[in-house]
């Protein structure tokens, strides 16, 4: 038995339910299609290969949603990652949804940190061993808090689960494993590139990890990270592109001898397809095609959400719908729920779900001057900008603020046009994520905004009142026009 052995890992991360491939002038990009296609290719040319996925297989298309994960599981299943780790978005549905969707999983999820309260029993199993050539090779998975936000919605269970300190899971397993002659360990995580730094600076040497695949952040990177000696790496979104490190491993000091990490991109230049995925796909999509194939309306143009952190026109004019038909002074919408670049400018119902398919309530408080000053400020805060991932938010029309980034101050704040006062009252609509985890986006206990009055729901679907209004007005058009100014 010879001492270094080759080792192919591939790894995908927020796959998002990116299912079907798009044409470009050249070529198809991207899809499970070609993916599978890949993953098989290197399967069958390299004998000890691994496949994983860090998170986020779940949301972003309409066979995801109205199957709600059944379909990705069913397609996961044919590709045959040989271990998943979850991601935030894999609670959308709800915690016992997921429970049953890991049941239908033909492949191993792990999560080492999400706990239940009452009696510290791991929802998942934490951690598993792959024997590959005679090498051992430990997998740990780790979820980021933000999980805690989605699980909030869940009404049945979200109260009852926690998440436990990821490093000290960590040294837990690796201290219990330690003597079984682990050639390679690997974690699995799910709480963003910057984080994931932060988490390899805390982790003891002698725990042995090797290396991080990462996601929750979409970072496309050229080359790993390097901290602690661990190799951090993740492969952007989506399925246009999948990571592969070519390692050799030293199975007697059991750590890398040498390795080579790319992106490869997803395209019919280089990827076969899989007819079977294929099959299952125009299955599903005959399927959705007939409820979702429908026009609503045409836009003046193609609008765009090309950032979650500046005011985009997209955004700018969903929170305008919402404000309006609603009767609300100010809407707040989250950024991150717009999940596409841009929308039209022929918009069918698929279009719009894809988009925005986050559906849920909307929630009216009142909130004061003073108050909506200081959430915003929290929004907006220095560590934004220092790549913390955080919730931000599109504004509705009537509002403008001008924010000076390099001064950390609010230099413009009004309302129709005139200065906000401190003690002025507004009639303001969130969605209900943000809602529920108000204190987390605002920075502001919600018990001191309800003391203003309870908050009421004024719309029990976004989606209704945003397809509504885009069928009854065509031809829309709608521009950034400074309702929040960033100053650099």
């Amino acid at each position: 038995m010879g001492r270094y052995k080759k080792l192919t890992l591939l790894h995908s991360n927020d796959m998002h339910g990116d299912f079907v491939a798009e044409s470009t002038d050249e070529n198809l990009v991207g899809g499970v299609s070609m993916l599978s296609g890949y993953v098989d290719r290197v399967r069958r040319e390299e004998a000890n290969t691994l496949y994983c996925i860090a998170g986020d297989m779940f949301r972003g298309s309409v066979i995801d949603s109205e199957f709600k994960g059944l379909s990705t599981i069913d397609i996961m299943n044919v590709i045959a990652p040989d271990v998943v780790t979850l991601g935030n978005h894999e609670t959308d549905y709800g915690i016992a949804h997921l429970l049953f969707l890991e049941k239908c999983a033909k492949f191993p999820i792990i999560n080492a940190n999400l706990y239940i309260k009452s009696n510290f029993a791991r929802l998942f199993k934490p951690h598993i061993v792959l024997s590959v050539d005679g090498m051992k090779i430990l997998f740990i998975g780790i979820i980021t808090e933000s999980v805690m936000k989605s699980a909030k919605n869940d009404t049945a269970v979200g109260s009852f689960v926690d998440i436990h300190e990821a490093a000290a899971e960590i040294g837990r397993i690796c201290n219990a494993y330690n003597a079984t002659d682990i050639d390679l360990t690997v974690l699995l995580t799910h709480i963003g590139f910057e984080e994931d730094k932060a988490l390899a600076a805390q982790l003891d040497k002698a725990w042995g990890v090797d290396i991080i695949i990462g996601g929750h952040s979409h970072t496309f990177i050229e080359e790993p990270a390097v901290v602690n000696d661990i190799l951090i790496v993740q492969a952007g979104t989506g399925t246009d592109l999948i990571g592969r490190f070519d390692i050799v491993v030293d199975t007697v000091e059991n750590n890398i001898e040498s390795w080579q990490w790319q992106t490869i991109p997803i395209d019919s230049g280089t990827c076969p397809k899989d007819e079977d995925i294929e099959k299952i796909l125009g299955a599903y999509k005959q399927q959705t095609d007939a409820k979702y194939n429908r026009i609503i309306t045409r836009l003046a143009r193609r609008l765009t959400h090309p950032s979650r952190t500046q005011e985009t026109e997209l955004g700018g004019l969903f929170a305008d719908i919402l404000a309006q038909s609603l009767g609300l002074d100010i809407m707040l919408v989250g950024s991150g729920s717009i999940r596409t670049d841009g929308m039209g400018s022929l918009v069918m119902y698929k279009d719009l779900v894809e988009t925005f398919p986050y559906d849920s309530p909307v929630y009216m408080l009142k909130i004061s001057g003073a108050q909506l000053k200081q959430m915003l400020l929290y929004m907006l805060r220095d560590e934004v900008w220092q790549g913390v991932h955080s919730s931000f938010l599109q504004l509705s029309g009537r509002l403008k603020v001008v924010y000076d980034i390099s001064h950390s101050k609010m230099t413009a704040f009004e309302f129709d046009g005139q200065p906000i006062k401190d003690e002025m009252m507004f009639a303001v609509g969130v969605q209900q994520y943000q809602y529920n985890n108000f204190e987390r986006t605002f920075g502001t206990d919600i018990a001191l905004v309800e003391k203003n009055g309870k908050a009421r729901v004024v719309a029990t679907s976004i989606t209704d009142v945003l397809e509504e209004y885009l069928a009854n007005h065509q031809h829309i058009s709608h521009h950034t026009d400074g309702r929040l100014t960033l100053i650099k």
